[in-house]
Order: structure tokens, then C-alpha cells, then sequence
């Protein structure tokens, strides 16, 4: 009997290269299997009610508007298998139940609910429930949604606590005013949490100090006055300011200058809208270059990536993983230090 005809041993560089072809065949097949990233899933639509999209309307106390919002959705969408529809409540409950409907004729597989009126989203989350449409709520609740939320308290508590540090370390034995300056009472933006938690934070450091409060209802324009009685009547004192939104911050400054206590003076704001940490060529008040800035620091509130922390927890719900009941912002201090950490200059456009 002849020998049957051994086929050529292959190179150990083809062998190398068929055992790579036959690993990605086979992860790729598992992945298909598993579910996980590899394989392909099916997409999403997405429906996101704003709470408003009109021109020049700030959100949560901040220097933020809905359309930065909006957007931060749309470049989070990019990298994710959803497809977005927009919708603008514009802070009227018939506007928010009409949307609403709309998206249930769609048949859009989950819903974004940002929208401040309580008796409303009751009745929106009935007639989601009803067309078996989830929901996700943004920082107003909404009956049995998850909700993502700023934690104003928590942000308060990190300005307080930047403020009484830099009061005791720089000015140790010094004679002390301390002042909360803002819209105070705003409680649509639930503020007085933030000013509470300013309070909380200071005591920290100065237990004993008197804090002046001065309420602006949310006019920036009078600051000058406000600030500037107090300011006469603290001839020798250092100020420690905190100012409940970016704007509010930048106008204390203002006055600082005009009246020569820029070295008298820290000043701890919340927000970090472009005011403050600025664009690719855009002035920056908190820069590593502005070391000496009077503005020591704001609390971060990111609603320009609301998206990014949104979406995902949305995609959760829709694949059946649990999200927690309640999800709240990274609220951090940006200081010259990590300003561009978080805001990097190319990504500042």
C-alpha cells in the first residue's frame, strides 16, 4: 500500500497567524453568545424632555442653559447604540404631558423626564407606565422612575469647606466677615440646600463666625450694592465670600476691584459654566497661569455632560440591569489646580 500524501507542515509564522484568525472567530462567536461588547446589539430610542431650551434661561442655579444640556446628550449618543428624539418642556406642564404622548405614539423605548412639576410628571409617569415606556428622571422626580440629580447640599459643603480652609490658612488670628451672596431664597433651584450646606461647611473650620447673608433674587446687578455696604462697614476685616452661582461670583469680584479689597478677599462660587473655566480662546478666571485670582474655586455641577452620565444608566434600564433609585452629580471643587483636568484646553471649543 503507497503512503498517503502528507499535506506541506505549514511555517510557524502561518501557524502563528491561523491560531490568531481562529482566537478572534471564536471570542467573536462567545461575545455574540455573552452579549458583550463584541457583539452587535440592537439600538435604542431614546426620547429626552428638556426642561427648557429657551434662550438665555440658566438651569439649577447655575450658568448653564438647556440647549448645553441637549447637546451633551447628542455627543454622548455618539458611542452608544441609542437614537435620540429631543423634546422641549419649556417649564409648562401641557407642553411636558403633550410630549410625552408623542413619545408613546413613537414608541420610543425609554423616557428622560426632565421637568419640575410634581402633579405633572404624576401623570406622565401613568401614562408611561401604561404604554410600558420606563422612565429616567432628572433632578425632579418622577412616581417609580430612577432619578439623576445634583446633590445641592453636598456642593454647598465642598464650597463651605474650600472657603473655611483657605479663611483659617491664609488668614489665622485675622479679623474675619464672612458673606453667602446669591439668589438665597430661589427654591425652583433649590438653593437654600446649597446655602445650608455652605453653612455646614464653613463651621467646620470657623465655628464662632458670624456669616452675612445678602440675597440678590438671582440679579446680579445688585451685587455692587449689597456687597459693597458690607465691604464699608468691614474697613480692616478679610472677606470670605461664597457666592451661590458663578455670575454672582464674578460680580463680587467686581466690586472687590472697585473698591481696592482684591487682597482682602477669597471668594468659593458653584457652577463652572464657560464664565469661569472659559473656551479654547476665551478669557479663563480659574487658570493655572491665575494662580493669584481672587476666585479660589467653583464646585462643579456639570449639566454641559449631563449626557454622558445619563445615557448610560438609561441603556442600564433598557437591558435590564438594576440602577440605583437615586444618582447624584460628581460634584468636585475646580481650582487653578485641576481646571484643566476636567476641562481640558482642547476640548474647550
Amino acid at each position: 500500500m503507497k503512503d498517503r500524501q502528507r499535506a506541506p507542515a505549514l511555517s510557524p509564522r502561518r501557524r502563528r497567524l491561523s491560531l490568531i484568525v481562529i482566537g478572534c472567530l471564536l471570542a467573536g462567536s462567545t461575545a455574540a453568545a455573552l452579549g458583550q461588547p463584541g457583539a452587535q446589539e440592537r439600538r435604542y430610542t431614546v426620547a429626552f424632555a428638556n426642561l427648557t431650551e429657551e434662550p438665555g434661561v440658566t438651569l439649577e442655579g447655575t450658568g448653564f442653559t438647556g440647549r448645553e444640556v441637549r447637546e451633551s446628550f447628542v455627543l454622548a449618543s455618539r458611542r452608544l447604540s441609542i437614537d435620540l428624539v429631543f423634546y422641549d418642556n419649556q417649564r409648562d406642564a401641557a407642553r411636558a404631558l403633550a410630549n410625552a404622548e408623542d413619545a408613546i405614539a413613537r414608541k420610543v423605548d425609554l423616557y428622560v423626564q426632565y421637568h419640575r412639576d410634581e402633579p405633572s410628571n404624576a401623570v406622565i409617569a401613568d401614562r408611561l407606565k401604561a404604554a410600558g415606556i420606563p422612565v429616567l428622571a432628572v433632578n425632579y422626580p418622577v412616581p417609580a422612575a430612577p432619578l439623576y440629580t445634583v446633590d445641592n447640599l453636598a456642593a454647598g459643603r465642598i464650597a463651605g469647606d474650600a472657603l473655611g480652609q483657605f479663611g483659617t490658612r491664609a488668614w489665622r488670628n485675622l479679623p474675619l466677615a464672612t458673606v453667602i451672596i446669591g439668589a438665597l431664597a430661589a427654591q425652583d433651584d433649590r438653593i437654600p440646600e446649597r446655602v445650608q450646606g455652605v453653612m455646614e461647611g464653613l463651621r467646620r473650620h470657623l465655628p464662632t463666625a458670624r456669616v452675612i447673608m445678602l440675597d440678590t433674587q438671582g440679579d446680579p446687578s445688585r451685587v455692587a450694592p449689597l456687597l459693597g455696604r458690607v465691604l464699608a462697614a468691614q474697613p480692616s476685616a478679610k472677606i470670605l465670600i461664597a457666592a451661590t452661582d458663578d455670575a454672582t461670583a464674578l460680580a463680587s469680584k467686581s466690586v472687590l476691584e472697585a473698591t481696592g479689597r482684591l487682597a482682602d478677599a477669597g471668594i468659593v462660587s458653584h457652577g463652572v459654566d464657560r464664565s469661569v473655566h472659559g473656551g479654547m480662546n476665551e478669557r479663563k478666571e480659574i487658570d493655572p497661569s491665575n494662580r493669584g485670582s481672587v476666585l479660589i474655586g467653583s464646585v462643579a455641577f456639570f449639566l454641559d455632560r449631563y449626557g454622558y452620565d445619563i445615557l448610560p444608566l438609561a441603556l442600564r434600564m433598557l437591558r435590564g440591569e438594576g440602577v440605583p433609585p437615586r444618582t447624584t452629580t460628581r460634584h468636585i471643587l475646580i481650582t487653578a489646580a485641576n481646571v484643566f483636568v476636567e476641562y481640558p484646553p482642547y476640548d474647550m471649543n
